[in-house]
C-alpha cells in the first residue's frame, strides 16, 4: 500500500532522514521504534505532506505522492493522527470530528460519527463538551476518531500512548486492533518499543535517521540489539 524509497528530509542545515526507505504492505500494522529525535515524527509528517521532502519517493497504491499537497493525500485516504494531538481545544468534541470528515458527503458523516460514539463512548457523552476540557487520554481518543472520520486506507498514528495512564492505553490498543480487524492498514510510531511490537506484524528500527532493523514484530522482539536498546531487556 505504502512505498517510501530512498526518503530525505531536513530542518534547514540539520539532515533529519537520510535515505530512509520502508513498505507497508495492506491490511497489517507497521511499527516504527527508536529513540528521540531518530526521525519517526518527521517520517510521518513527510508521508502525510505536512513536511516537504528534499529527495526520494512515496508511493501509496502504486501512484508518487511526494509532490502532492497534504489535502490530496487525506482525498486518497491517508489519515494522520499526530503527536501531541492537536486537537482545536476552543470547538466541541463533535465539532472536532466533524473537521476530520471534510471530504465526505453529509449522509455518510453522521454514520461515521456515530460509529466513533461507538467506539469511544466517553465522546458521545461528550460531544458538546469543548474538547481542551478532555482527559489526555480522551483528547487523544479524540484525536484518533478525527482521523478515522476521513474514511482512511491507511492510518498515521504518532505515539497514541504518550503521558496516559495503563487502563487508557489498553483502551487505545484495542481499537487499534479492531481497527486492523476491519481492514485500516496502520503505520505506528511508538515510544513503547514492546507495546508497538506485540500489536504489529512488521517493524522498523530508525536511529538517527536511518534505518537500522527492519523484520517482522516477533522477530525484533527476539533480536538481543533491539531488547537491550529498546525493550530494556
Amino acid at each position: 500500500m505504502l512505498e517510501v524509497d530512498n526518503l530525505s528530509v531536513s530542518y534547514g542545515r540539520i539532515r533529519a532522514l537520510k535515505g530512509v526507505s520502508l513498505r507497508v504492505d495492506q491490511g497489517t500494522v507497521v511499527s516504527l521504534i527508536g529513540a528521540n529525535g531518530a526521525g519517526k515524527t518527521t517520517l510521518l509528517r513527510a508521508i502525510s505532506g505536512v513536511l516537504p521532502i528534499e529527495q526520494g519517493s512515496i508511493r501509496f497504491e502504486g501512484k508518487p505522492i511526494e509532490r502532492l499537497k497534504s489535502h490530496r493525500r487525506v482525498a486518497m485516504g491517508i489519515a494522520h493522527s499526530p503527536e501531541g494531538r492537536q486537537i482545536f481545544k476552543s470547538l466541541s468534541v463533535e465539532d472536532n470530528l466533524r473537521l476530520g470528515a471534510y471530504r465526505r458527503n453529509s449522509g455518510a458523516v453522521e454514520k461515521a460519527i456515530l460509529d466513533i460514539y461507538e467506539t469511544f463512548p466517553i465522546l458521545g457523552e461528550r460531544r458538546v463538551q469543548m474538547a481542551g476540557n478532555l482527559s489526555g487520554g480522551q483528547q487523544q481518543m479524540l484525536a484518533i476518531g478525527r482521523a478515522l472520520l476521513s474514511a482512511p486506507k491507511l492510518l498515521l498514528l504518532d505515539e497514541p500512548s504518550l503521558g496516559l495512564a495503563p487502563l487508557i492505553v489498553e483502551q487505545i490498543f484495542a481499537v487499534l486492533d479492531r481497527l486492523k480487524s476491519a481492514g485500516v492498514t496502520i503505520l505506528l510510531v511508538e515510544q513503547n518499543a514492546s507495546l508497538a511490537l506485540a500489536h504489529s506484524d512488521y517493524g522498523y528500527v530508525l536511529e538517527t535517521g536511518h534505518i537500522v532493523h527492519a523484520a517482522g514484530s516477533e522477530q525484533l522482539r527476539e533480536d538481543p540489539r533491539v531488547q537491550e536498546s529498546y525493550l530494556g531487556i
